[in-house]
């Protein structure tokens, strides 16, 4: 799945695949939300039947903040979208996407998901300082991955916030919609006319 998704010609055939067979309207590019994570530096891998996982932490210490090291890493993702925007028929509509900060933290604090982002609730909890930071990094990487997609060639992009029913409500505005707003204000500072689905 990882080399399918981060080889552009791969992603993009994967991508166009269910156009030229059922001539959809929209095309969603090939990729996966944890794209980011790895882009910050934390390894991230597959295993057969159970899904992506990764080591968990505690922290933000070791961190790729560079926003020339993600360029580089996110590059397949881009040219992968500008190869499925040449295949595209006319008037067929790309999106790009991520994940949203919440749902990327819940992977990272556990190292995986499906745990009912109980290691996430704790951190939050136990040292909201530190969550904030885990959540205010990723915004930054999510921002500037949504606006290179944009780039690229996606006409609009949408943020996947899989695990926003697991917040705890009296923390949901913090911990999802404020980091979510963040985001879409920083994209639209660099592309005012952005489209953008949550």
């Amino acid at each position: 799945l990882w080399k399918l998704a981060l080889t552009p010609a791969l992603a993009a055939e994967v991508t166009l695949q269910p156009i030229q067979r059922f001539g959809f309207d929209a095309a969603i590019l090939f990729s996966d939300i944890i794209t980011v994570p790895e882009a910050l530096g934390r390894k991230v891998t597959f295993t057969e039947g159970e899904g992506p996982s990764l080591e968990p932490i505690t922290s933000i210490a070791g961190f790729d903040e560079n926003p020339q090291n993600w360029q580089r890493y996110f590059e397949p993702v881009y040219e992968a979208l500008r190869l499925t925007r040449q295949g595209l028929p006319h008037g067929t509509a790309l999106l790009g996407f991520t994940g949203a900060p919440w749902t990327l933290a819940t992977y990272l604090a556990a190292g995986r998901g499906g745990d009912e982002q109980k290691a996430a609730k704790l951190w939050a909890w136990r040292d909201p300082k530190g969550f904030g930071y885990l959540l205010d990094s990723l915004s930054e990487c999510i921002a500037f991955h949504l606006v290179r997609q944009l780039e690229a060639g996606a006409d609009a992009v949408q943020i996947f916030d899989s695990w926003a029913g697991g917040r705890p409500d009296a923390r949901g505005e913090k911990r999802g919609v404020k980091p979510t707003r963040a985001i879409v204000q920083k994209v639209r500072a660099a592309r005012p006319d952005a489209h953008i689905i949550g």
